[in-house]
C-alpha cells in the first residue's frame, strides 16, 4: 500500500508500521514522487490550496485523506465518492488553547499598547493603566468541541465564568444551542470563536451578533476568518466599542493596505495559533495510529461527516 505524507520529517514520527506500506513524501503538486494512481492513503499539507486539491482526480486508488488540520472546510465536497476524510481533531487542542488564553490576557492587559509605547520609549503608566483582567471574566466559547474544551481547561486557573455554545444544545453538558447566542452575548466579557467553517457558520458573526456584544467586550477568533463578517467587524472596531484578537481573517492573507492592520484595538497573528514546535510529532503520531488501524481493518477515528 502506498502512502503519501506532506513532510519528510514525518516519516520517523509515524512509529512502527506494518509490513507492506510504502511511504513517500509529497509536499505539494510540484513534487509528486511517483504514480498518483497507486496512492491509497494521503496526508496532504496543512494549508493545501487549490494545487493540492487538483491532484484528487489523479488519485484513482485513493481511499483515505488524513488531514493534519482540525478544520476540513477546504475539503468538504471535494473528496470523491468512496474516499473517507479524516481530520486531526485533538492534535491542535493545546496550542490553540494557549493562543486563545495568551491573546485574551494580552489584549485585556493592553500588551499591544505597551509594545507601541516601548517602541516610542515612553513609560506609559498613566496612559494605559489600570487595565482590565481575565481573572473572574465571563467567557463565552462558541464551539464546544475538542478545542473548546481545551480552552476551558486552560482558562480554569483564571476563575472565569464559562458559557458554552454548540450547533445544538446539550443540556446535560450545560451547552447552549447556537440559536441562543444572541441572548448570551450581552453578558460576555470575552467571546471566543472556535467553530468549524460550514454553510451554517459562514458569516455567523454578523452585525446583529456584534451589536449584541457588550461595550468593551473582546472578540477572539481562532476559527476561520469567514466565520466573521469583516465589514461588520470593522464598523464596530472603528467605533472603538469592542476589541478583537484575530488569528484568522477574511481575506487571508490580509492585504497590506487592509484597515485591520492599523486599528489600535486589534491584535493580529497570521494563522499561527497551532504552529508550535510540538505540532509535527503530535500530528504524525495520529497519522501513524490511523495507518495501523487502516492496515488492520479497524475503524479510523476523526471521520468528517457531511456538514460536520
Amino acid at each position: 500500500m502506498k502512502i503519501w505524507i506532506a513532510h519528510a520529517e514525518g516519516r520517523p514520527l509515524l512509529g512502527d508500521l506494518p509490513d507492506g506500506l510504502t511511504v513517500e513524501v509529497c509536499p505539494d503538486v510540484e513534487s509528486v514522487p511517483s504514480d498518483p494512481a497507486d496512492v491509497e492513503f494521503w496526508v496532504p499539507p496543512f494549508l493545501p490550496g487549490t494545487r493540492a486539491l487538483d491532484l484528487l482526480p489523479k488519485l484513482t486508488g485513493l481511499r483515505v485523506v488524513q488531514l493534519l488540520s482540525a478544520g476540513a472546510d477546504t475539503w468538504i465536497g471535494r473528496v470523491p465518492p468512496g474516499v473517507r476524510l479524516h481530520d486531526a481533531r485533538g492534535v491542535h487542542d493545546a496550542p490553540v488553547a494557549e493562543w486563545v488564553v495568551g491573546a485574551a490576557v494580552g489584549m485585556l492587559r493592553r500588551f499591544p499598547a505597551f509594545v507601541r509605547a516601548q517602541q516610542r520609549r515612553e513609560w506609559a503608566v498613566s496612559e494605559y493603566t489600570p487595565t482590565r483582567e481575565l481573572t473572574g471574566a465571563r467567557v463565552l466559547i462558541v464551539g464546544a468541541g475538542s478545542i473548546g474544551r481545551a480552552i476551558e481547561r486552560h482558562l480554569a486557573p483564571f476563575d472565569v465564568i464559562v458559557g458554552r455554545v454548540a450547533r445544538t444544545a446539550r443540556p446535560e453538558e450545560d451547552v447552549h444551542g447556537i440559536d441562543e447566542v444572541l441572548d448570551l452575548l450581552p453578558d460576555a466579557d470575552v467571546v471566543v470563536l472556535v467553530v468549524p467553517l460550514t454553510g451554517q457558520t459562514r458569516g455567523l458573526v454578523d452585525a446583529r451578533f456584534l451589536a449584541a456584544m457588550k461595550d468593551g467586550a473582546l472578540l477572539v477568533n481562532a476559527a476561520r476568518g469567514a466565520v466573521v463578517d469583516t465589514a461588520a467587524l470593522l464598523t464596530e472596531l472603528a467605533a472603538g466599542r469592542i476589541s478583537a484578537a484575530l488569528d484568522v481573517t477574511d481575506p487571508e492573507p490580509l492585504p497590506a493596505d487592509h484597515p485591520l492592520w492599523v486599528l489600535p484595538n486589534v491584535f493580529l497573528t497570521p494563522h499561527t495559533g497551532g504552529a508550535v514546535a510540538g505540532l509535527l510529532p503530535r500530528a504524525y503520531a495520529l497519522v501513524g495510529d490511523q495507518l495501523r488501524r487502516y492496515s488492520a481493518g479497524a475503524p479510523l477515528i476523526n471521520l468528517v461527516r457531511d456538514g460536520y
